[in-house]
């Protein structure tokens, strides 16, 4: 199993921008030297708690700064770029990363972002402008010659060279093209049928047994369409993990802590708008109200000593079937910079190398 990073990124509201900015790329670049294998990070535009809207940017500095582990947005929010230009910035980047770059894609998730954007979230369209974006984009990169294409979003035209020397010339570093992963939120995502359709990675975070199910029924859907035969291996699931010493010092560090807050204030609360707090239930008799962080720690999160979380995560993975390669989510534990770098040097040196044995079909 490999293992690496997804960044939302997330920050307390109050955090400084550029001293949150920093935390990230010093985070990234102690996964590298510990060898994690990959970072996604993520793209938002009006959750204060998630308030990098560039992931591009980020990566761009992170390449500066670690040699090995391959960066990846997570995603950029298809609905949200003229595709043209994105095809471009992402051409660009694949270049700058010499094959440390993946290329991940979503459809949005956040109703204040539909709004920003004028994007009607609601009956489906950021779904239909993700899947338009993205034959735009691949158009652009796998096409020689000139061409019109009339969506009903955008339309895009690869123009005849002009002048003798103005042209569409950008394609990526990669060819064909990056490898792509499509990070998906709600139950049985239409978006990760997509995935299924045309063999990219499918990204899941991994809540309940039914909710991780409808996530690779929904690859398997798309799949079916294209006759494809989807690899568990590229499967990418998104969990919270802490690890510490003692399990009661992965419980204090973790429910005490920014994970703890990030859940409380925020996660929680948020989920719960969507109707999906029964994403989080091992039971679905449970109520709603006694879905906490202390809830969260004993049922959801792998937490505990180097022991406890390795069968925490095989049981993960036998819930789910398999799967490939295991994203930590990434907090900004700046208030328990010591502990929180201890877990990430247990999980890389500790914990995953007990994991070899676990390689699905």
């Amino acid at each position: 199993m490999k293992y690496g990073l997804f960044m939302m990124p997330s920050h307390p509201p109050e955090r400084d921008i550029y001293e949150s900015h920093q935390w990230d790329l010093d985070c990234l670049t102690l996964a590298d030297d510990l060898g994690y294998d990959e970072a996604w990070i993520g793209e938002h535009f009006t959750s204060p708690w998630e308030p990098i809207p560039a992931p591009d940017l980020m990566i761009a500095q992170a390449l500066m700064r670690t040699k090995n582990i391959v960066l990846a947005t997570g995603a950029h929010l298809l609905p949200y770029h003229h595709p043209a230009e994105l095809a471009h910035r992402v051409a660009y980047l694949d270049h700058l990363a010499q094959g440390r770059f993946m290329f991940g894609i979503g459809s949005g998730g956040l109703p204040s972002d539909y709004a920003l954007f004028d994007v009607d979230g609601a009956s489906g369209q950021h779904r239909e402008m993700t899947r338009e974006s993205l034959d735009i984009i691949l158009k652009l990169w796998e096409s020689d010659g000139p061409f019109e294409y009339k969506g009903k979003y955008w339309n895009v035209n690869r123009p005849e060279p002009m002048y003798g020397f103005l042209k569409y010339f950008l394609k990526p570093y990669q060819k064909p093209h990056p490898p792509i992963g499509v990070a998906a939120a709600s139950i049985g995502s239409e978006t990760l049928e997509i995935a299924g359709e045309r063999g990219f990675l499918p990204l899941s975070l991994g809540l309940n047994s039914e909710y991780i199910a409808s996530h690779w029924e929904s690859v398997l859907k798309g799949a079916s369409r294209t006759g494809r035969t989807p690899s568990r291996r590229d499967w990418r699931i998104v969990r919270d993990v802490y690890v510490a010493d003692s399990d009661d010092e992965a419980y204090e560090k973790s429910v005490n802590g920014m994970l703890g807050r990030v859940w409380r204030d925020y996660l929680i609360p948020l989920f719960a708008e969507f109707d999906m707090v029964k994403t989080f239930k091992h039971d679905p008799d449970v109520p709603d109200s006694a879905v906490t962080p202390e809830y969260m720690a004993e049922h959801m999160w792998l937490i505990g000593s180097p022991d406890t979380v390795e069968a925490k995560l095989r049981h993960l993975y036998d819930m789910a079937g398999g799967f490939g390669t295991l994203l930590v989510l990434i907090y900004d534990h700046v208030a328990d910079q010591a502990g929180w770098e201890n877990s990430m040097r247990l999980l890389a040196q500790d914990v995953m190398p007990r994991l070899a044995d676990l390689v699905p079909d």
